[in-house]
């Protein structure tokens, strides 16, 4: 479809377009010149013909024409007058005035759909003339680019004859050959160039094929011409796709075993190894959206010419790291990386495997080498072109191909053997932690600084793990649900968590595939508690948590462990992966490797961190299984002391309420009756409630006691207070209503009559048949206590009939109302 469409439009723009330099391309705009004003230019270039003679007012006349080249047809008619005009000895023609000229007849060959095989002839024979007098001696770059894509183009042409295609393919060849220096002086040429050859491949001729074939795979090797770049990459693989199109439809089997034979199978030296990477890439793809049976042996040649120069590359690059790649082969690992996502399937090849895998790490998100050099760099002096280096990279072509290149990533890594799998598994869960600990360090150097800069590293790593979260999921797919032993499935459940947990940091969306693989690897996890061993002990040590090594050159620099995002980011998921394999932890790991960092994170002002922290706390007194509980047991009474003196020391403003009730919930849930921790943390609770009931506003006008307002702190420690009148053993209760009621009567009466109230919808609703009598009798009690602290001018309804009927002034209606409310 794409060669299709090409044929009617220029080949150049339609290469320089989806190569995505349209900015480079030498065709202008359509313009808005009107139709009169191209009547007028043709009437100008007649009266030039007629009269013999070329002023100021005809050349204006061609850029008028070649302006609007998009809507201009040009036939026979009017190409005799160029012609005319070109080869008039009487006219003297300036020399800007020939590449327009060359242009015009070049949109003839183009938009005409009849090209009268005379006139062809004729054009064929001026351009030899032009070619071989003093005209191209002057060497002009324009005249240059435009007649290599007339020459072309006239080659193509279906009615042209057998020898005025020789001709222009001989000196299509020879200007190649002779003048290719002149695409040295611009760039903008280039598109020309390669269209001009892509015409002259697909010519009806197969003479001098191999010749033009030679010139574009020799291009780039030669010295003073410009460098090599995907751009061009780009365009040499839609021109091969373009051209091999036009083989396959022309039937031109003798072309296809000719490029088979010097650029898939025999490749010269000369040849650009980048070319011929493109090239085979572009005719891949043809032969992949082709249902064409006997191109099978041609698509294994190609895959086969990549491969032989991956594995040259993968020897050369030895065990070169993120820093220390040779532009030469950084430059071969990107158009590798380019040419398969545009290719289309491609067979396992071991060596392109492992390209695809160095260029994603080092070309596609090339972190690492970034970060070492902001590190290296003194007090920050080259920030400013590292700034410019990577919003040059986020703007590139590789970089936007990022997500089909993995895509031919992960599906090589399905088909590889086990030995490359496990190699190149390794090399990525590696590459996580190396970007974690670098971005760490960078953080805290750009932090507050250049903050630009530091956003466009996280665009990057943003894109890496999406690419790691891919690729785990490949990895899961196929190993985790297959007869993999035990024990590798295991490792790899660790080391993928491990991996994620390095790269939360830049979790910025709700991922399936991120949640297929969390969910697939901590089933795994959670069944073996030797994987779940090994992955709590990835955890940083309490030391690393909270020193950070800052560069020499920035030794200024105060590190706070609070304010490490990307550390924070690794805790949190953590925090929440360990509860759901907290049972198969030993009580010994969790006191040397889990508690420190629990507590520590307890007290980290980010509330979801710190409620996760609570959650890692409720999870392990909870749990049961263990080789030695008694070891388990006396763990969690020793957790408790500490837990309850560093939740209530950030309440309120830290500690998240949620977090902790849950905390206090599950201890009294899962101690042992009577244990000595929950009495110590009845005590705290109860000195912390009373605390904050102190400070509560009393004045007439502001009294919170007015009303129960819930979302108050010192309510919603009440609250939990109450609950836990439901919920401690019968050995605590007693103490848990002595303290509870000393703390009431302490308070303001407008405070008693509110808490009384709620105590009476606590007690009136607990269907605890064995401990409810108690509960009544003893809020009768302090009801009654709580009468004889309040002011008798305004007694409390309930509590005054309470305590009449205590004292026996009341009759047995009274009772009866007191007992039915509660």
């Amino acid at each position: 479809m794409m060669a299709k469409k090409s044929e009617s439009v220029f080949l150049e723009e339609w290469l320089c377009s989806i190569s995505g330099t349209q900015e480079n391309v030498t065709l202008k705009h359509p313009s808005s010149a009107s139709a009169q004003a191209i009547i007028r230019a043709w009437a100008d270039l007649r009266d030039s013909l007629q009269n013999q003679a070329f002023h100021s007012n005809h050349l204006q006349s061609l850029r008028t024409l070649v302006d609007v080249q998009f809507s201009l047809y040009i036939a026979d008619p009017q190409a005799k007058i160029l012609l005319s005009i070109l080869s008039s000895q009487k006219v003297s023609l300036p020399q800007e005035s020939y590449p327009l000229f060359v242009r015009l007849l070049y949109i003839w060959v183009r938009k005409s759909f009849r090209h009268s095989p005379g006139v062809i002839d004729s054009a064929v024979e001026v351009l030899l003339h032009l070619f071989s007098g003093h005209i191209h001696s002057n060497k002009s770059l324009s005249f240059f680019s435009e007649g290599v894509l007339l020459l072309g183009a006239l080659s193509f042409v279906p009615s042209a004859s057998e020898k005025s295609i020789t001709v222009c393919l001989k000196l299509l060849c020879q200007l190649l050959e002779e003048d290719y220096r002149l695409i040295h002086l611009s760039e903008r040429t280039i598109p020309n160039v390669l269209a001009g050859i892509g015409y002259a491949l697909s010519s009806s001729a197969n003479i001098y094929f191999v010749r033009v074939l030679s010139c574009l795979m020799e291009l780039w090797d030669k010295s003073d011409v410009p460098s090599a770049s995907l751009s061009y990459g780009l365009m040499i693989l839609h021109l091969m796709e373009w051209s091999f199109s036009n083989f396959i439809n022309s039937h031109s089997a003798d072309k296809i075993d000719l490029f088979s034979r010097e650029v898939l199978k025999n490749t010269r030296p000369a040849f650009s190894l980048f070319a011929v990477v493109m090239a085979a890439a572009g005719v891949l793809r043809v032969i992949n959206r082709s249902e064409q049976k006997t191109l099978i042996d041609l698509k294994i040649s190609a895959e086969e010419r990549i491969e032989t120069i991956a594995c040259g590359l993968v020897s050369s690059a030895g065990d070169a790291d993120y820093a220390t790649m040779e532009p030469r082969n950084s430059f071969l690992l990107q158009c590798i990386s380019l040419a398969l996502s545009k290719s289309g399937p491609f067979s396992y090849q071991p060596h392109v495997f492992l390209c695809l895998t160095t260029a994603l790490l080092t070309e596609i998100f090339p972190l690492p080498h970034i970060y070492i050099k902001i590190q290296e760099s003194p007090s920050g002096n080259l920030v400013g072109l590292v700034l410019t280096e990577v919003q040059q990279h986020l703007d590139s072509i590789i970089f936007k191909e990022a997500g089909a290149i993995t895509s031919v990533f992960c599906n090589q890594y399905v088909m590889a053997d086990e030995e490359n799998r496990s190699a190149v598994e390794d090399i990525i869960w590696n590459y996580c932690r190396d970007v974690y600990m670098w971005h760490r360090k960078v953080a805290l150097i750009l932090g507050g600084r250049e903050e630009a800069l530091l956003g466009n590293l996280e665009k990057i790593a943003e894109s890496a793990f999406l690419m790691v979260v891919v690729f785990a999921l490949a990895v899961t797919k196929h190993k985790l649900s297959s007869s993999a032993p035990q024990e590798i499935q295991m490792r790899l459940s660790v080391r993928i968590l491990v991996a994620f947990s390095c790269m939360e940091y830049f979790r910025r969306m709700r991922l399936p595939e991120y949640m297929d693989t969390i969910r697939a690897v901590v089933t795994r996890v959670q069944e073996n508690e030797h994987a779940c061993v090994s992955f709590v002990e990835s955890i940083p040590s309490y030391d690393d948590l909270t020193n950070q090594a800052v560069p020499s050159s920035f030794q200024k620099m105060e590190y706070m462990w609070t304010t490490d995002e990307v550390q924070t980011a690794r805790v949190l998921f953590y925090m929440r992966v360990i509860p759901t394999c907290v049972e198969c932890i030993p009580a010994s790991v969790f006191r040397k490797v889990l508690a420190p960092t629990m507590f520590l994170y307890m007290g980290h002002p980010t509330g979801k961190l710190a409620k996760a922290s609570h959650s890692v706390f409720v999870a392990f007194m909870s749990s049961g299984k263990d080789a030695d509980p008694d070891e388990r047991d006396t763990l969690k009474e020793q957790l408790v002391f500490y837990y309850v003196k560093r939740s209530l020391e950030g309440y309120p403003g830290i500690t998240p309420f949620e977090g902790m009730a849950s905390g206090v919930v599950a201890l009294v849930r899962h101690l042992p009756a009577g244990s000595p921790s929950i009495f110590y943390c009845i005590h705290c609770l109860i000195e912390k409630a009373d605390s904050l009931c102190s400070s509560v506003d009393t004045t007439p006008e502001t009294d919170l006691w007015k009303s129960w307002d819930g979302e108050l702190e010192p309510f919603k420690m009440l609250d939990l207070l109450f609950r836990l009148l439901s919920l401690v053993d019968i050995q605590v209760l007693p103490s848990l209503m002595k303290s509870l009621a000393q703390l009431v009567v302490k308070l303001p009466s407008s405070g008693q009559d509110i808490i009384l109230n709620e105590l009476y919808q606590h007690v009136a609703e607990s269907d605890d048949v064995t401990r409810k009598p108690t509960l009544v009798s003893w809020l009768q009690s302090l009801s009654y206590l709580s009468y004889q602290n309040t002011s008798k001018n305004a007694p409390k309804v309930a509590a005054k009939e309470l305590h009449d009927s205590m004292s026996g002034t009341t009759d047995s209606l009274s009772m009866n109302k007191i007992s039915a409310r509660l």
